[in-house]
């Protein structure tokens, strides 16, 4: 094997990353109450600070939207097929949802980095800035949406559609993965930049996200069950990580999109089910175990898929 090769010299990283934290978990040295302290640490500290910094010196000129667009299209798409074919109901919008939502934070961000560099990272921040903002805003709606047609069946009850619309788009926009995106791109238009007071502990913050959020999914994975479930996290799982990234790839390169705008956006497609489609079932009681599992066997999968995306990709005609 060839460790220079720039798909091994980035993939290694990251799963060696994931292992130490599957082996710390497995061993118990990370006892399983502590983990929710150290998710808050990685999302609401070290993650805000990586992206905060990283987006205060993005002058809004100069961002391409057009590779994010064509991303959410395609992601769309995907989840409306998924849903008609989950059944149309609260249950089948968790599972439609999983389909599509990519863990862009946790494994996105270091991968991208290490494979492509600040100018990959910058591309990938733009996609995280409207991720969960779309594509939960999205299936929050749908999903309210049809409980409320459940629950009027039930009982008779009915909810106003514009007040659930309305509550949907307020949880995703102050959802703490978009808000630091959006406040860094604003603070940027100001041309103030960062004092080196400020920067510097920001910088050693963000610098510590990609490792310990790697560890991080390695603990989680040790501790999740998979068993009964496992038919339908394979579903999933295939899926998110080979069907999702085969569109992004096949409609981007039908679109004129190439080089890294299309190397990111398909490795973004590749990546594992996020941890926020997890807090979307837990939060509304649909398919938690299901998608717990799923997570655990779409980060197995994903390391043949961002792979083989990484790989052949260079391989496309200009």
């Amino acid at each position: 094997m060839n460790f220079d090769h720039p798909v091994v010299s980035s993939l290694l990283p990251v799963v060696f990353l994931i292992l130490i934290g599957f082996v710390a978990g497995r061993a118990k040295l990370v006892r399983q109450d502590a983990v929710r302290d150290l998710s808050n640490m990685v999302f609401l500290v070290l993650a805000q600070a990586l992206l905060f910094r990283t987006m205060s010196s993005v002058h809004l000129e100069k961002l391409d939207m057009r590779p994010v667009f064509q991303y959410f299209w395609v992601a769309g798409s995907l989840f409306f097929v998924m849903l008609m074919l989950y059944g149309r109901d609260s249950r089948a919008s968790v599972l439609a949802l999983a389909s599509i939502f990519s863990n862009t934070l946790m494994i996105g961000v270091p991968l991208i980095g290490l494979a492509y560099g600040e100018a990959g990272q910058v591309l990938l921040f733009t996609l995280i800035s409207l991720h969960a903002l779309v594509l939960l805003t999205m299936a929050t709606i749908v999903l309210e949406l049809q409980m409320a047609h459940e629950q009027a069946a039930q009982n008779g009850e009915t909810r106003h559609m514009l007040k659930t619309v309305g509550m949907a788009m307020k949880n995703a926009v102050l959802h703490p993965v978009p808000m630091p995106i959006l406040i860094g791109l604003i603070y940027a238009q100001t041309g103030w930049g960062l004092h080196p007071i400020i920067d510097k502990p920001l910088q050693l913050l963000g610098a510590s996200f990609g490792p310990v959020a790697l560890v991080l999914v390695g603990i989680t994975l040790s501790q999740t069950p998979i068993g009964v479930h496992f038919k339908g996290a394979l579903k999933l799982s295939v899926v998110k990580t080979f069907v999702h990234p085969l569109l992004m790839a096949a409609a981007g390169y039908a679109m004129g999109m190439r080089g890294l705008h299309l190397a990111v956006m398909v490795v973004a497609a590749a990546l594992p089910i996020g941890a926020n489609v997890f807090l979307f079932s837990q939060r509304y009681q649909k398919e938690e175990d299901v998608v717990t599992a799923a997570v655990a066997v779409s980060t197995a999968f994903a390391l043949v898929s961002v792979t083989l995306v990484m790989a052949l990709l260079p391989l496309l005609p200009a």
